[in-house]
């Protein structure tokens, strides 16, 4: 069965995959989720839809953000990039839209990008993402 929420707007969060995460957090050993929720955090600091962590400091963090992907994308992509110009360490899970604005004035030169191979399962679902995805790390990447 098809999980239709995939394929529709319904919500724009995508729960980060665990064995993805597991590994980027084995070389980076993250300590700050700013855009997660009571149920699908990934580190034990973390920032809900009622904290905002588009206006908190992600400053002495090593992060990890996998935004809502809906219109706000932008916002938390801005975010980081501004958060890293302050040395912070940030690794984003996006996906791979590159003709957007928010690729070109906040990552494109800025960062370095891992394009990944495949489509991703988010949720726990057994069908693919209907996108490509990449990973953008500030301040360290690989």
């Amino acid at each position: 069965m098809i999980n239709k929420g995939l394929f529709s707007s319904n919500s724009d969060e995508w729960e980060t995959p665990l064995d993805l995460f597991f590994d980027l957090n084995f070389f980076f050993h993250f300590d700050l989720d700013p855009c997660a929720s009571h149920s699908n955090h990934k580190c034990d600091n973390y920032f809900t839809k009622d904290d905002d962590g588009l206006k908190k400091s992600w400053s002495g963090h090593t992060v990890f953000v996998n935004p809502p992907y809906g219109r706000e994308i932008s916002k938390w992509v801005k975010k980081a990039y501004y958060e890293s110009l302050n040395g912070t360490t940030i690794v984003m899970l996006l996906p791979a839209r590159t003709d957007t604005l928010w690729f070109h004035n906040y990552i494109y030169h800025k960062s370095k990008i891992t394009f990944l191979k495949g489509r991703l399962h988010f949720n726990n679902s057994k069908n693919s993402a209907p996108f490509p995805s990449m990973l953008v790390f500030y301040n360290g990447g690989f």
